[in-house]
């Protein structure tokens, strides 16, 4: 357990995401009611006690099967969700604005059962609406009762650092966490984001830990390209993808993980684990075996050593102001 950003609260390092939960729009699962129910009760059992959605993933029926699937449990659970994305044809079905998050928030909170949100999620930027605005609204929410914590997701660090000073320059409540895209393979958060997120005290929640599977253990150097896949589905062009690099990364992390007796996907997920700033892993599965090979994520823990040949593996040059602070400005 780890604390969510600068507040009281606890949550697991791995947390359930449920993109697959329902007749996903990008292809990327069809998890029924009983399913979800068994998902649910594998991660309670596994100690895993936080759960990630959104309102758009299969345009509410994630947070529908979620909602249902945690009666009788809801008080043992963190919840978060998210707003930002269209959610209809309607004009002001989407955005930031303070109409689309208030209508946004109680349409979650029926679908999910529950009368409060643990964790707000802004999903993207908003370009239109003033951020005041959507601070605003965040603000009365929690105030309100019907959300705990706010956090943000895909934001550049300019915008959050922005945010940020727009919530303390009028007292109202400030982003606890960043949900990134961060894995092996793609790992440019550590440019900026993280060293914002450390110094601000935002928990850093990594989605897509695997790459949309490339490192799962399927993707292998001189082998048939594996079918039925998310990178054969609607997102195959979505993630930028170097193969020789991923191969590369691969090759190491199966050395390690038959070393720990475990998946591949387990050592990659635990190399997440034990990177500076990072609360908790979001990890998705399409199937109840996925979600439960990628539980024993948490029993690995991964030595010096492993840590620094993924690190070598993977790494990217540094961009300048980076490398040039790095190298020249540590002086004081």
């Amino acid at each position: 357990m780890r604390f969510l950003g600068g507040t009281g609260v606890r949550v697991s390092v791995l947390c359930l995401g449920t993109m697959t939960f329902g007749k996903n729009q990008w292809q990327m699962g069809n998890m029924t009611l009983p399913e979800v129910k068994e998902a649910i009760k594998l991660c309670l059992d596994a100690g895993v006690n936080f759960v990630d959605t959104a309102d758009v993933y299969s345009y509410g029926e994630s947070e529908d099967l979620l909602g249902q699937a945690i009666q009788g449990v809801r008080k043992d659970l963190i919840i978060a969700t998210k707003v930002r994305m269209r959610m209809s044809d309607k004009p002001n079905d989407i955005g930031l604005s303070r109409h689309h998050i208030l209508e946004s928030c109680d349409a979650s909170l029926k679908r999910l059962r529950t009368d409060y949100i643990d964790l707000y999620q802004v999903h993207i930027w908003d370009p239109v609406t003033p951020l005041e605005e959507t601070l605003r609204a965040l603000d009365d929410l929690v105030r309100w009762g019907k959300v705990r914590y706010i956090g943000v997701s895909n934001y550049a660090a300019w915008q959050i650092m922005k945010a940020l000073w727009v919530s303390d320059k009028h007292g109202w409540v400030r982003f606890q966490s960043l949900q990134a895209l961060y894995n092996l393979a793609i790992r440019d958060i550590e440019v900026e984001l993280v060293p914002l997120c450390q110094d601000q005290n935002l928990g850093i929640l990594p989605w897509s830990p695997l790459a949309f599977g490339l490192l799962s253990g399927k993707y292998r150097r001189n082998a048939p390209m594996p079918q039925g896949t998310r990178m054969q589905g609607a997102l195959k062009d979505f993630l930028p993808t170097d193969w020789d690099r991923v191969y590369n990364i691969v090759d190491v992390l199966d050395e390690i993980a038959k070393g720990h007796g475990v998946p591949v996907a387990a050592v990659a997920l635990a190399w997440l684990i034990q990177k500076p700033g990072v609360t908790s892993v979001i990890i998705g599965a399409r199937t109840l075996d996925q979600l439960r090979e990628n539980l024993k994520a948490a029993e690995v823990k991964l030595s010096e050593d492993e840590m620094k040949r993924l690190d070598e593996v993977s790494a990217r040059p540094m961009p300048y102001p980076q490398w040039m602070i790095a190298t020249v400005g540590q002086d004081r």
